[in-house]
């Protein structure tokens, strides 16, 4: 039996249930019923029928052909996961997936698709593919996945639980009466709250639904007044949780959901709802039963993403801590890579183990990639048991890891030499700490966009005609998602200004397929600008949050201007000051060689 047989029975199946629905194809997006990044094991269905496992895709899966879109992330990726006799891979931006529909579908072809998983924004795409095709879009009440796997995992009911004060800097009761005001300016009555992060950013909760991301499965209404109803399955409310709320916060169950949407159609009420964060199903419901619909912003996106100082604190304490066991780890990968022992796994287990060792861990904030030599081209590899590699002399080791702390989130990667890097390795990971350093150090006004900041950590590749297919950096929640809007630093344009406060990646990167990828990630915050001098206008920077030496093996010092230099001796002179009290002996002797002057 081929790695890919078990995948194509279901794919018969599927097509035989397409079939019994009277429907000529179907679209598997990854993504559950709240629009989530990280989904619970009950929603895999992509990863089931594909085999495909990246954070973000599409498949389309057609009664005679298919096809699996993806970004640039997954694009070497999905080649080695699904079975390319039944998906041909596509590139989300280059073929878009509304795109392809248009041209394959025939008249008269029913196109199916679950309207809790789409955005009304996808749904309005695909609704006009088929309308150039003359084919038809229908939601279906039955998502044909669920349909045909028997041995689905059960739905998450991980108990809730309140996140004190201590770490929130708010309490809930205040964050409802500023959202309050909010609402009073887009002159609605109500705010359709659908995304698990804002709920839980809103109420000082947090959850276990979700792997690595520590979400309450639930949906929410936040009322003009300040009150916010929430619909949650009985079972994760345990017993302490409703002495956590005040008298503005009432729990329902999740069924009453689409009846409190239909009660606000019902009195006419205005609705605020955010097109990029809501199923289609709640606006579909909520249109139906003739509500106004007013589209905007989730009311908590812009304030979740300003950190306040109770944040921030936990941030750099957070990041402290986590550096100094990263520091442990390199340390250990410093004296057992040249043994010839150590594999993905094993470093990427090692690497864990020195994190649950410390204050406040809860777990890894994603899985970790520990990605070896033609591995860290794959820019979201996972090790498996099958690809496993043991890291040799000759080739660099990447690996890209984070963990959640009550106090933080932190995201990091670390691109290292094994063995003797070549000239080639060298050039392409200095000028990749060029762009790093750039953009670190990058001054600018009040307004500025993070598409305006990313070509800062382009320039150095770009230079020599070479660039990577990713963003440069995305926004960091506090003991929340390690990926998180609106804030983003990118090519791909937004009217998202970054504000202080919102915390970023910075992790410009370079990869050759076949032979060895590099990635250099820190988080950074904006902070106004130390050295105010222009009184007329408000300027910010960023200060560097993570904490962990680069490989200064891998940097050819002579590509480096002076300031890249003292910028980085400045850096690394604070991490050896700030972490060898909270280390032993041997990692001290490690981070003090690691840290010297370049």
């Amino acid at each position: 039996m081929d790695s890919f047989s078990e995948n194509r029975q279901r794919i018969t199946a599927f097509r035989m249930e397409l079939t019994r629905q009277r429907l000529w194809g179907f679209l598997i997006p990854h993504a559950d019923e709240y629009l989530n990044e990280y989904l619970p094991a009950s929603a895999e269905r992509l990863a089931w029928l594909t085999g495909f496992t990246g954070w973000a895709g599409m498949a389309v899966v057609l009664q005679d052909t298919g096809a699996i879109f993806v970004d640039g992330r997954y694009v070497l990726q999905v080649k080695n996961q699904v079975d390319l006799n039944i998906f041909v891979p596509r590139h989300l931006t280059d073929h878009p997936v509304d795109q392809w529909l248009a041209s394959v579908l025939q008249p008269g072809q029913r196109l199916g698709y679950d309207p809790w998983l789409h955005t009304p924004h996808e749904v309005e795409k695909f609704q006009q593919a088929c309308d150039r095709a003359h084919a038809e879009l229908v939601a279906c009440e039955m998502n044909p996945v669920d349909v045909i796997w028997a041995d689905r995992p059960a739905y998450p009911m991980a108990p809730v639980v309140s996140h004190p004060v201590s770490f929130t800097g708010k309490e809930s009761i205040e964050k409802r009466k500023e959202l309050s005001g909010s609402l009073r300016e887009a002159q609605v009555e109500a705010a359709v709250l659908t995304a698990p992060d804002s709920i839980a950013w809103l109420l000082n909760i947090r959850g276990g639904d979700v792997a690595h991301t520590p979400l309450p499965l639930c949906r929410a209404i936040l009322s003009v007044d300040g009150r916010v109803d929430v619909y949650i399955h009985s079972q994760k409310v345990g017993h302490d949780l409703p002495s956590h709320f005040d008298s503005g916060v009432r729990l329902y169950s999740e069924e009453a959901f689409g009846q409190a949407l239909d009660a606000l159609g019902q009195r006419g009420a205005r609705v605020l709802y955010d097109p990029a964060r809501s199923p289609y199903w709640v606006i579909d419901r909520l249109g139906k039963a003739k509500a106004h619909l007013v589209k905007g912003n989730d009311p908590c996106l812009l304030p979740k993403a300003c950190k306040n100082q109770v944040e921030l604190q936990g941030m750099r304490k957070a990041h402290k801590r986590d550096g100094a066991a990263v520091c442990r780890f390199l340390a250990w990968l410093d004296q057992e890579a040249p043994k010839g022992q150590v594999t993905e796994l094993t470093a990427a287990a090692y690497l864990d183990e020195c994190r649950r060792r410390n204050d406040y861990w809860k777990d890894a904030s994603f899985p970790t990639i520990s990605a070896f030599g033609s591995h860290g081209a794959i820019v979201h590899y996972q090790s498996t048991h099958r690809t496993n590699q043991t890291l040799q002399p000759g080739s660099l080791y990447l690996v890209d890891s984070g963990a959640q702390y009550l106090d933080g989130t932190t995201d990091i990667t670390r691109t290292i030499a094994i063995g003797r890097p070549t000239v080639e390795q060298k050039d392409r990971y200095t000028r990749v700490l060029q762009g790093h350093i750039a953009l670190a150090t990058a001054r600018f006004p009040q307004g500025t966009t993070g598409g305006q900041l990313d070509a800062f950590a382009r320039r150095f590749l770009w230079n020599i005609g070479l660039d990577f297919d990713h963003g440069t950096g995305h926004g960091v929640g506090s003991y929340l998602g390690v990926h998180e809007g609106p804030q983003r630093i990118s090519k791909t344009p937004t009217s998202v200004a970054l504000q202080a406060g919102m915390v970023l990646s910075n992790e410009p990167g370079y990869y050759k397929a076949g032979e060895y990828g590099i990635r250099i990630e820190n988080l950074i915050v904006v902070v106004p600008c130390s050295d105010q001098s222009n009184e007329s206008q408000e300027w910010l920077a960023f200060e560097t949050l993570t904490m962990v030496p680069f490989d200064r093996n891998l940097i050819d010092v002579s590509l480096l201007a002076e300031c890249e230099r003292e910028w980085m001796n400045t850096y690394h002179r604070g991490i050896c000051q700030a972490l060898t009290p909270l280390v032993d002996h041997d990692v001290q002797v490690w981070l003090e060689a690691a840290t010297e002057p370049v």
